[in-house]
């Protein structure tokens, strides 16, 4: 398989991902089942509903220029697509690995965002390389 394909799909995971995120962080985020699983009660959640929407948008920023990397990359430009692919899931990654870092009991939730992005980088390092 081609790693560009790997590169792209890896990309569009990661980006569902954190679009998954966003509708947690932004249009759930003092629902009970969210609150589970984040560990927030009623009321930290309404205390912190401000921050977690705008860190929400971020992810779905995130998300949507990763989807846009893979879209250059389709239209026929590689490079360029697969540097915005890069920029994008490498910030995401950098946010998975600051998660598990300042809070080992979060390993499970960097794991899930940062595993498609960990895949995305080195296949976009290891094609940009070749």
């Amino acid at each position: 398989m081609d790693l560009t394909v790997v590169v792209c799909i890896a990309a569009v995971l990661a980006a569902l991902v954190h679009g998954y995120i966003f509708v947690l962080e932004t249009l759930r985020w003092e629902h009970p089942a969210t609150r589970r699983v984040f560990g927030t009660s009623a009321e930290q959640a309404a205390q912190s509903k401000q921050l977690a929407a705008n860190q929400g948008v971020y992810n779905l920023l995130l998300g949507i220029v990763a989807l846009v990397g893979v879209l250059v990359l389709l239209a026929g430009a590689a490079d360029a697509g697969l540097a915005v692919i890069l920029a994008a899931t490498a910030i995401m990654l950098g946010a998975a690995l600051y998660l598990v870092g300042s809070d080992r009991s979060k390993a499970r939730a960097a794991g899930m965002q940062g595993l498609f992005p960990l895949i995305a980088v080195i296949a976009a390092i290891v094609t940009l390389a070749a």
